[in-house]
């Protein structure tokens, strides 16, 4: 049963079967569309085998479906019938759960994807719960805000550390993870993890993809 897995981001949108060592992107940006990301994954993956596809997207998913359009990229997500589209079994799920799926250890984790936004997830006993944390008050603002990419390039990567720093820190108390995994592409840029923090690795994003298919998972995303 092998799998496809999908990772959808802001600025790309990153393909990688089981069985492969090599995963293969393509541009995302505003525009792009849910029809459109599914013709570019299967461009992607053209010469794969795989019979199973699990989605990453950077949106609310409830019972499988997105329900509302990302913000970071176009139109025509919310209520796509992605497994009608890839015409075999499919799974979508939130794309910070898929990749804190693949970075979980066991215990208790927070998972913080810093990219063209500001992904969330924890994992607690076996669940991996979605959140929106991003999106809520935080100072004047909210935190994506604060940590996103917009914010990086505006004000400068020293600047951008100390506010990672500071939102861990703020969510750290308020959740009370045993550690905190930081992803997405901009996770990198940090010269200095907070407390109780380790880097994630982007490929975790395809490992949960594959563990969505897996019975023996060391967790499940709860939608």
């Amino acid at each position: 049963m092998p799998v496809l897995a999908i990772d959808v981001g802001g600025s790309h949108v990153k393909v990688l079967a089981e069985g492969e060592t090599e995963s293969r992107k393509a541009d995302s940006g505003p525009r792009m569309t849910g029809a459109q990301m599914v013709a570019a994954a299967r461009e992607l993956a053209a010469g794969w085998t795989w019979d199973h596809v699990a989605v990453g997207i950077p949106s609310p998913v409830h019972g499988g479906r997105v329900v509302a359009d990302p913000i970071n990229l176009g139109k025509g997500w919310a209520g796509f019938d992605f497994g009608a589209a890839f015409a075999v079994p499919t799974k979508v799920v939130n794309d910070a759960a898929m990749q804190a799926l693949g970075s979980y250890e066991g215990g208790k984790m927070l998972f913080l994807g810093l990219g063209t936004g500001l992904g969330s997830a924890l994992v607690s006993s076996g669940i991996v719960q979605p959140m929106e944390v991003g999106h809520l008050p935080y100072r004047k603002k909210t935190f994506e805000d604060y940590v996103a990419t917009a914010a990086l390039e505006r004000e400068g990567e020293k600047w951008w550390r100390q506010q990672v720093a500071d939102v861990v820190a703020a969510l750290t108390a308020a959740l009370e993870p045993e550690y905190v995994v930081l992803g997405g592409g901009n996770a990198e840029k940090l010269t200095e993890l907070p407390p109780g923090a380790r880097l994630g690795d982007n490929a975790n994003a395809f490992t949960g993809g594959f563990r969505v298919w897996d019975p023996d998972a060391p967790a499940r995303i709860l939608d």
